[in-house]
Formats: structure tokens, C-alpha cells, sequence
């Protein structure tokens, strides 16, 4: 009688097991996915609007300041704050910032970094004036002088000079100490000629530069 041969039916089910396996990757991918996208929407800046006592809109605000001082023209169009009433006070800028001035004589002895008192009337209505229209914002004071002396002493009295005054706004001015930064020009940017007595006077000042602030979510 002849033997019969039989082999056992091969198992081919075994790629069933791999489909399954990847549809539950699958799966568990687009689950995880869609938990990071809800863990990681942020809360929302408050941008309401609250009006304030004197009429002007206090919004939540993105604060900005000029990216680089070379943009700044210290020479920009003078502009009119009802607020500051001393004409020793200069303001000038436009729609990107603005910028309070105040010459060396009245804040300071001839090469000297110490504040004079009588400079107080002056700092107190700058300091009123961005309360008012700077809110929060970021702001930076500049020190120049005049080409008289060398670069690096005028360099190192124009930073004397603006720290003291950043100094000033913070301890009584209401500034947040993170919030005003100082930087110094020395000789190296006149808005006169150094040519003349007149020009050199010109030069040998503080200018304070705001930026404006700008409603959260703004570029």
C-alpha cells in the first residue's frame, strides 16, 4: 500500500497580527498627538481695555523699544505734550518713539555725573509724562557730550550721566529697574557742531527715548 505524505497546513496568518499591530500604532499616534495640542494652547493675553481717569486707554500691551539706536534720530520733528510745561524740556519723535531732552547744565556741573537737586522739577515731569503715555513701556536714557576731552572719558561720562539718570526714574520715578536700560554716545553722535560754544552746549545732554506702547498680539 502506497504511504500517504501529509504535511501540516502552513500558518499564514501571521501578517493579520502585523496589520493589527500598526492600525494600533497608528492609533496611538494620532492620540498623543491630539494631547499635546490641547496641553500646549496658552492662555490668551488679556487685551481688554480699561479707561482711566484722565481719558486715555490703558490696554494690555506688547511693550517695544527701538531695535537698534541707530534708527533714532535725536533731530526728529519737536512734538507739543501738554504736560510738560518747562521749555528747558525739549520733546521731540514720531510715531515710532519720542524723546525727552534735557541739557548737561541743568542736570549736571561741568564734568561731573552727579545729579544736581535743582534737576528734580524737571525729572518729576518727565516721570509724570511717560507714566501718563508710556505705561510699562520700554525705555532707554542716552548720554552725549561734546568733542572737548577724549573719546573714552566722554564715552565714560555719557554713561555716568544716563545711569545716573535711569537710576532716578527707578527709585522715584515708578520705573521698573528691568524695564530702562542706559546707553552712551559720548562725542560720538552731536546733534550740533562741535565747532561752536553754542553747538557744543547742544550736545552735552540726556535724551530719554520711549517707545510707544502697542496693544498685546501687535507687531
Amino acid at each position: 500500500m502506497a504511504e500517504l505524505n501529509v504535511q501540516p497546513k502552513k500558518n499564514n496568518s501571521w501578517w493579520i497580527w502585523v496589520l493589527l499591530l500598526l492600525i494600533l500604532l497608528g492609533l496611538l499616534f494620532f492620540f498623543l498627538k491630539g494631547c499635546n495640542n490641547k496641553t500646549g494652547t496658552g492662555t490668551k493675553q488679556d487685551s481688554t481695555a480699561s479707561n482711566s481717569t484722565d481719558g486715555t486707554s490703558n490696554k494690555a500691551i506688547a511693550t517695544t523699544a527701538p531695535a537698534d539706536s541707530n534708527q533714532i534720530d535725536f533731530n526728529s520733528p519737536k512734538a507739543n505734550y501738554q504736560e510738560i510745561t518747562d521749555t528747558s524740556i525739549s520733546v521731540r519723535g514720531n510715531n515710532n518713539y519720542s524723546i525727552y531732552g534735557l541739557g548737561e547744565d541743568i542736570l549736571f556741573d561741568k564734568d561731573k555725573s552727579t545729579l544736581k537737586g535743582s534737576a528734580q522739577t524737571q525729572l518729576k515731569m518727565i516721570s509724570a509724562s511717560l507714566a501718563k503715555r508710556f505705561k510699562g513701556a520700554n525705555i532707554t536714557v542716552y548720554g552725549h557730550t561734546d568733542s572737548t576731552g577724549t573719546a573714552s572719558h566722554n564715552k565714560q561720562l555719557g554713561a555716568e550721566r544716563a545711569e545716573a539718570v535711569r537710576n532716578w526714574f527707578v527709585k522715584n520715578g515708578a520705573i521698573a529697574d528691568q524695564s530702562i536700560a542706559v546707553k552712551s554716545f559720548g562725542a560720538s553722535n552731536p546733534v550740533a557742531s562741535n565747532a561752536t560754544p553754542e553747538g557744543r552746549q547742544q550736545n552735552r545732554s540726556v535724551a530719554i527715548v520711549a517707545a510707544p506702547a502697542k496693544p498685546a498680539g501687535t507687531k
